[in-house]
């Protein structure tokens, strides 16, 4: 027997030896308690005083913008709390980008600060204060992304936007409207800046403004560009336009009315205005990222870089710019209650969006058609859209109501899904805009046409002259108004409608105001549009799917025909009935299988893989319009016509 034997049988030996009880007991830590959660902040000032916020955003070629904040403490404090906004206004989300922030440095007096990231909540510094410092001064790096892939692109080097939350901090435990701001910007020499801050003035290639509150500067982005032109469109409105090409400015007039009209129908809408001055700011630019976001004195909005001088071709883009201006009163000067926070860390609740975007939907289309800023047929072609979505576009329907959507902006983030279908997305804009005609429709019924969602929104949004703050609403301020307007039993339609699932498709309202959703063999003036634009194919109500311009699958209606023969997002159709595939290809082929039994034959490549899948659907080409239910004027029409003098 060798020795290594020997040694082996020995060590068998001793572990048989061990006795059972002996076993290890598995580790087991104890969970500690976390500290508790952060204080309500105060209503009070930051006794500091002013900060100064300086940024160097003149790197265009780099895309970066550099910062140097400087924030007066308090005699005696030993530990200063900086916050970086994380909540933020209109994302309706925690999206504040911390990751694009990097090369933070504090300093006092010239030397540097020790400085800890919390732990719990990695958008808060607590940074040590020496004895007998006046002053913390924050400098870092604020990356635009340079790619799509990382976020959105927010500099170029024809144009920028910047957006003051995403490049500063503000002290901890105090509301944001009390913490006082001295704003300065350094830009590209010669390029035009825009916004909607006060005593604007500029020295060389720097621009400051006048002291404002935190609240107000994170509402007052700006853009800047070396192509821009501006133009007063009523009475304390400015349209100011960045471009990718100067070509790109030449507005015709007749366009340029349009949004004079938009604002006097939004006065005659609403009345009383919740801000001194108003800037539509509207980027003309595929370079810099797409935006539509709201503030109470601006907006954000991009535009493809051809929407002013293709006008009519580019008319399904429009819309955006009423959209935004509908927020100043709805969103922005009228709030839901758990919309509304003293900072940007206590988190938001978006349980009332169906009122804050779904109506802001609905009069955002609604005012585009009485402007003129879209085409009343581009309009139609909307509504027929959000109608055939929901009659047959969303079978999520059954398990998830609207309500349950407003809180999609935290859990998807806008991020791509398997089966949109399925899941649903932020319905509680476009269903929310239909359950609005329905009740535009009920209130014009009832009163013989004397009143409509006009005048809720009159009651509801109108601003007390020089208000420029907020005012807060909650569900049953929504029934007693609309109660106000026409009785009814609002708040058993409004739970029924969004906080329900499982309910008709939401098409009373189109029904009632004249109109009935039909289908044709090719698409209606908007969904052309965009299709065209975009070089996409939208197949959803015939073969079940979406694709892009090179035939890659972008979406699948769940359970239909597509899906049932197993295409999945990012499948390749490479061919159709044995042809190389396009999108004339496909949409012939659909055609020629109407009231046939014979499958249509697709080769899709999937990763390696090629499979020949036969798709069995007879039904032809389907896009949705809405036709007229009788002959003469309708209640749509009535609601989509002009209200303000011309």
């Amino acid at each position: 027997m060798s020795h290594r034997t020997i040694a082996l049988l020995a060590l068998t030996a001793a572990c048989l030896s061990q006795p059972l009880a002996a076993q290890v007991e598995p580790s087991a830590p104890v969970q500690h308690a976390l500290p508790a959660a952060a204080p309500l902040p105060s209503d009070t000032p930051w006794p500091g005083g002013p900060m100064t916020l300086a940024i160097d955003a003149s790197d265009t070629r780099r895309a970066l913008y550099r910062v140097t904040q400087t924030i007066p403490v308090p005699a005696g404090m030993t530990t200063l709390t900086l916050l970086y906004p994380e909540w933020l206004p209109g994302n309706h989300a925690a999206r504040g980008p911390i990751g694009l922030v990097s090369d933070i440095r504090f300093t006092a007096n010239g030397r540097p600060l020790a400085w800890r990231r919390n732990p719990l909540d990695v958008h808060r510094f607590d940074v040590t204060v020496p004895a007998g410092a006046r002053e913390v001064t924050a400098a870092f790096v604020h990356t635009s992304p340079l790619a799509t892939a990382e976020g959105r692109v927010t500099m170029t080097q024809e144009m920028l936007n910047l957006q003051w939350e995403k490049m500063s901090l503000y002290p901890a435990g105090h509301y944001t409207r009390r913490i006082a701001v001295r704003p300065r910007v350094k830009f590209p020499d010669g390029w035009q800046v825009y916004t909607a801050l006060d005593g604007k003035r500029a020295v060389g290639d720097t621009v400051s403004w006048d002291p404002v509150d935190y609240q107000t500067l994170v509402d007052s982005p700006i853009f800047a560009g070396k192509y821009a032109k501006d133009w007063a469109i009523g009475r304390d409105y400015k349209l100011d336009v960045v471009a990718d090409k100067p070509s790109q400015l030449a507005i015709g007039p007749e366009h340029l009315k349009t949004f004079s009209n938009l604002v006097a129908e939004t006065d005659v809408l609403f009345g009383g205005r919740p801000f001194d001055h108003y800037d539509f700011l509207l980027a003309l630019t595929d370079r810099m990222g797409g935006i539509g976001l709201e503030h109470q004195r601006s907006s954000e909005n991009q535009w493809e870089p051809d929407s002013i001088v293709k006008w009519d071709e580019m008319d399904w883009d429009h819309n955006v710019v009423a959209h935004e201006l509908v927020h100043a009163w709805n969103g922005k000067y009228r709030r839901p209650e758990g919309l509304w926070t003293a900072d940007f860390r206590i988190p938001m609740q978006n349980s009332l969006l169906w009122v804050y975007e779904g109506q802001t939907q609905f009069w955002g289309w609604v005012l585009a058609a009485r402007s003129g800023l879209q085409k009343k047929e581009t309009v139609l072609g909307m509504f027929a859209a959000a109608a055939a979505t929901y009659s047959e576009g969303q079978p999520g329907r059954e398990w998830r109501s609207v309500e349950d959507t407003t809180n999609d902006p935290i859990i998807a983030a806008r991020r791509p899904i398997p089966y949109s279908s399925l899941q649903r997305s932020e319905d509680y804009y476009v269903e929310g805009a239909l359950v609005w005609l329905e009740a535009d429709q009920i209130i014009r019924k009832g009163t013989g046409g004397a009143k409509g969602l006009d005048d809720f929104a009159r009651a509801f949004f109108s601003a007390t002259p020089g208000d420029l703050g907020q005012r807060t609403y909650d569900f049953a301020e929504v029934v007693r108004t609309l109660n106000g307007v026409h009785p009814h039993d609002w708040a058993s339609f409004l739970d029924t409608r969004l906080r329900q699932p499982n309910q008709p498709s939401p098409l009373a309202g189109l029904m009632a105001a004249g109109y009935r959703l039909v289908w044709k063999d090719t698409p209606n003036p908007y969904d052309k549009g965009r299709y065209d634009h975009g070089k996409t194919v939208n197949l959803t109500y015939s073969l079940g799917l979406a694709l892009d311009n090179t035939g890659k699958v972008t979406s699948t209606l769940w359970d239909g025909p597509a899906f049932d023969s197993g295409i999945v997002n990012g499948a390749q159709v490479v061919a159709v009935n044995g042809e190389a595939y396009s999108k004339d290809v496909l949409t012939q082929a659909i055609a020629a299988a109407k009231g046939g039994r014979t499958p249509i034959q697709l080769l899709v490549k999937r990763g390696e893989r090629y499979d020949t899948v036969p798709v069995a659907y007879y039904g032809g080409l389907r896009w949705p319009w809405l036709e007229p239910v009788a002959a003469g004027e309708r209640g749509l029409d009535r609601l989509l016509a002009p209200r303000a003098p011309r």
